[in-house]
């Protein structure tokens, strides 16, 4: 374990390759690596343009970031975010419990994050990374504040010596497997699942302050039904559109932001220059690889670095 950072690795079944939601009976199938884009623009690089009528852009407005006061009250909330003892109160011999929600690729993705951060020194020795990620939990399975999901992440707390009144951050990434729906129903229906999920962070962490949120990855080497395109970019609009409830007072409790956005088109990339090669995905083409795995923690380790609302608790 690094001296920079108190981390929990928990060795669990969902860390190997499982379906986002588990199936009658299991997909085996040899990644399309032919298809290397599917041609829609990343929700970032949008600028002034729209898929199929809605504006894109990660914020409102076709924006990249959130509005100037709401910007503010996420940062006035980061300022909330201290160490805490077992009980919630702010403790300077505390912790404070950075906790992951959603499904298979979710954890694959947070275990690669846990390694990253124990290994970087700029890290806060306060912070506790915790993977409450399962794999076969879609958000269709979670929503249900009765699921066994829960309990299980409760036990990983305890695992991690943390309670739910340490746990102040949440990582959420999730998808509801073997979608069907037209745009954009399937991303309303994604949509209303996450003001599900978001509410039972609410009432099961009480000092809960920011929840980050994040879509999916590029689908397009998928083979089978679980996540494949367009609904691993079109989800992408149903966190747009959570985050936009949270903004205008249509959803209450943390503050919601974007973590980072990870959709590109395959190996055409985007602006920022971030690819999705064949080599990241495993042979379902929608399971991160462990080079994939690699590139989504580095992305998560520059985010929490770097972020206006997360920098000041997640460095020492």
């Amino acid at each position: 374990m690094s001296r920079a950072i108190v981390v929990t690795a928990i060795a669990c079944a969902s860390m190997a390759v499982g379906a986002l939601s588990a199936p009658a009976a299991t997909e085996i199938s040899a990644a399309n690596c032919a298809r290397t884009s599917v041609g829609f623009v990343p929700l970032k690089d949008f600028g002034a343009g729209s898929y199929q009528g809605f504006e894109g852009g990660l914020y409102p407005g076709g924006s990249n970031a959130p509005t100037r006061a709401y910007l503010a009250q996420g940062r006035a909330m980061a300022r909330t975010v201290v160490p805490r003892g077992a009980d919630g109160r702010p403790s300077p011999s505390g912790r404070i419990a950075l906790l992951s929600i959603g499904m298979s690729n979710t954890t694959q993705e947070f275990q690669a994050f846990i390694r990253a951060a124990a290994a970087d020194r700029s890290t806060s020795k306060r912070v506790v990374l915790v993977d409450g990620a399962q794999g076969g939990q879609d958000a269709e399975t979670i929503k249900d504040p009765g699921a066994p999901f829960w309990s299980r992440v409760d036990e990983r707390l305890a695992r991690a010596g943390v309670t739910r009144r340490q746990v102040q951050i949440v990582w959420l990434k999730q998808a509801i497997a073997r979608e069907s729906r037209p745009f954009p129903e399937d991303a309303g229906g994604l949509q209303a699942s996450l003001r599900s999920v978001v509410g039972i962070l609410r009432s099961r962490y009480p000092n809960l302050k920011l929840v980050y949120v994040s879509s999916r990855t590029y689908a397009g080497y998928a083979t089978t039904q679980l996540n494949p395109e367009p609904y691993a970019y079109q989800s992408g609009f149903a966190v747009r559109w959570l985050i936009q409830d949270r903004m205008e007072g249509r959803l209450v409790g943390p503050w919601l932001g974007w973590g980072p956005y990870l959709w590109t088109d395959g190996t055409k990339g985007r602006k920022d220059g971030l690819q999705w090669t064949c080599d990241d995905v495993r042979e379902d083409g929608t399971h991160p690889s462990p080079s994939g795995q690699t590139k989504v923690a580095g992305l998560l380790l520059r985010f929490f670095k770097s972020s206006p609302t997360s920098r000041s608790w997640f460095r020492s």
